[in-house]
């Protein structure tokens, strides 16, 4: 790979240094094992195929990566059913592999973030088949959450949940004599049942496998259902609405999720992290309401949180605006650093979410008959990366978004593996976690050297391959390059005192305009362009980065629905 001056590979010193804490400001590039790149020509990604990568991600100008799942698993749902947390699945390689990839990452100046799973394990795991065989009352079957069921012969689910992913949350088990027996909780799907943390088992098990992964280099962990692990006492039925579904109030979670129970297990994790050396961090995966998110975070519990609540903002000044002002307040309030995010495995992508009108109901994934104004997507989608990147606090990004890559939609039924899909007949997410194009004129686009791919690649992935983009001024990887080069050099993602954040209310209408010390951020939601100096107050500026290149209405203008940052003249 050939790069560009202004793409020139970043030194280990630029990418981490000793003196500051590097999860406050970093850049995490999250990784799907599964899509990213196909090293052995079976058509699903390998660990082997992300080392061979690294400098790829180097080159981008990320600190760090976070792989998502790459543990033994049945892979009912993409990995995160897992049947051994310290072993890797054969079809992603072997320890040796993941310790290769490790070593690696550290000799380019990348950290790397594991997933952790703890919510639930795979029906595959050796405890929950030892639970199984053992019967009720047993020590193995407590460290999962079973339970006799209601009725006359106990042949009713223990209480009324439904699934994340549709239908009942409980599933009855078949004795050893073949009689029906207990139930067992499973808040998504029927493979993956919760582990019970009433167990002082579970809280043991978990603590070895972190200190496994640390062991072996890990920098931090990324904590999946962050807010789950931990049930009401009683195991209450949840309130019902008109229609007989679980009633959440708008802002709110499931009855299952965000207990206080859980912020005691990152109180006993975090001295764990801080034993080892290199700052060691967790960011957690909790969908919960904004304002409980600093009794998550803080100096005895957890490093971060991710902030959904920028990812779930429409386009537009007024919700964006909210999705900034809301989060730095918290995180403030607890000393910890914020996290941006606009796509990840299970979510629509962003170039795709934008290209609709911003009161589009969305559904679990889109369908085929949801077709998105693609080029006004991809349009908003850089606009939103440049408003990311000026933020403080930590920005994750999900592979391919680099790239523009849009959901797919046209993926046969029968190839769908989401398990809201098999279940409920939803889309589902599979269309965010297609495999990247790396060589337009390659097998598979480059991922795979056989050309066999777990799923299709759209025709229109071609064009956005890596190797067509790159060194291409005005493309969608370049101005990822370039944020992230400029993001680094101006201290953008750092924090504190000189470092805030401050709007600009006399913006005109649908321009969010917000200063960065000398930097001055401007997004144009409208659809038409907008003079700069009614976005500069009338100070002399430069302009340093656009979301798109200069078009026919000229330098002297904001183009509709694109961002730009400015540096105002000293």
């Amino acid at each position: 790979m050939t790069t560009s001056p202004l793409t020139a590979p970043l030194t280990t010193e630029q990418v981490s240094t000793p003196d500051r804490q590097w999860w406050r400001d970093a850049v995490v590039y999250q990784v799907y094992p599964r899509s990213f790149a196909d090293s052995n020509g079976d058509g699903m990604g390998d660990l082997p195929g992300v080392t061979a990568h690294l400098p790829y991600l180097r080159d981008l100008g990320v600190d760090a990566i976070w792989l998502s799942p790459f543990y033994t698993s049945p892979q009912r749902d993409g990995g995160y059913d897992v049947s051994d947390y310290t072993d890797v699945d054969p079809r992603f390689g072997s320890l040796s592999d993941a310790d290769e990839m490790i070593g690696r990452a550290h000799e380019l100046g990348l950290k790397v973030i594991v997933d952790i799973v703890p919510n639930h394990s795979s029906d595959q795991h050796e405890l929950f088949q030892q639970a199984l065989a053992a019967g009720p009352g047993s020590a193995e079957r407590d460290m999962y959450v079973f339970v006799e069921g209601r009725g006359e012969d106990g042949e009713l689910p223990p209480n009324n949940w439904t699934s994340i992913f549709h239908g009942p949350a409980w599933t009855r088990v078949t004795e050893a004599d073949g009689t029906p027996g207990q139930w067992y909780l499973h808040i998504f799907d029927t493979s993956q049942p919760d582990w019970n943390w009433e167990n002082p088992r579970v809280h043991e098990l978990f603590r070895d496998v972190l200190r496994f992964w640390l062991d072996r280099g890990a920098d931090g962990f990324r904590v999946d259902v962050a807010h789950g692990m931990v049930k009401p006492e009683g195991l209450p039925d949840a309130t019902v609405n008109a229609q007989g579904l679980i009633d959440i109030p708008e802002g709110e979670v499931p009855i299952y999720f965000d207990n206080d129970g859980v912020l005691e297990i990152y109180r006993e994790w975090r001295p764990i992290l801080d034993a080892y050396e290199g700052d060691r961090m967790m960011v957690l995966e909790a969908w919960i309401p904004e304002q409980r998110l600093p009794l998550y975070i803080g100096d005895e519990k957890a490093h971060q949180s991710f902030n959904f609540g920028f990812l779930q903002a429409r386009w537009g000044v007024e919700t964006m605006r909210a999705a900034i002002e809301q989060p730095l307040a918290l995180a403030d309030a607890v000393g910890s650093p914020t996290t941006w995010v606009l796509s990840n495995h299970d979510v629509i992508r962003h170039a795709s979410r934008y290209g609709f009108d911003p009161d589009h109901s969305f559904g679990e994934g889109l369908g085929r008959d949801e077709v998105p104004d693609a080029e006004l997507g991809l349009r908003r989608a850089r606009a939103a990366t440049l408003l990311m990147l000026s933020l403080p606090g930590a920005a994750y990004l999900y592979q391919g978004e680099e790239l523009g890559l849009p959901e797919a939609t046209d993926i046969p039924d029968e190839l769908r593996e989401d398990p809201s899909h098999l279940r409920a007949g939803v889309p589902g997410r599979d269309g965010c976690r297609v495999p990247l194009p790396w060589v337009q004129d390659a097998p598979a686009f480059g991922f795979s050297p056989s050309g066999e791919s777990w799923l299709p690649q759209p025709a229109e992935f071609g064009p956005l391959a890596v190797d067509q983009q790159q060194g291409v001024e005005g493309s969608v990887l370049e101005m990822y390059r370039e944020a992230l080069r400029l993001r680094r050099e101006l201290r953008l993602g750092e924090q504190g005192e000189g470092h805030g954040v401050a709007f600009d209310d006399a913006a005109p209408a649908g321009v969010l305009v917000l200063d960065r010390g000398e930097i001055r951020i401007v997004v144009n939601t409208t659809s038409a362009p907008v003079p700069l100096a009614e976005v500069t107050g009338g100070a002399e500026h430069e302009v340093l980065l656009r979301s798109v290149p200069v078009g026919p209405t000229g330098e002297d203008r904001v183009a509709a629905d694109s961002a730009l940052w400015l540096r105002r003249s000293r």
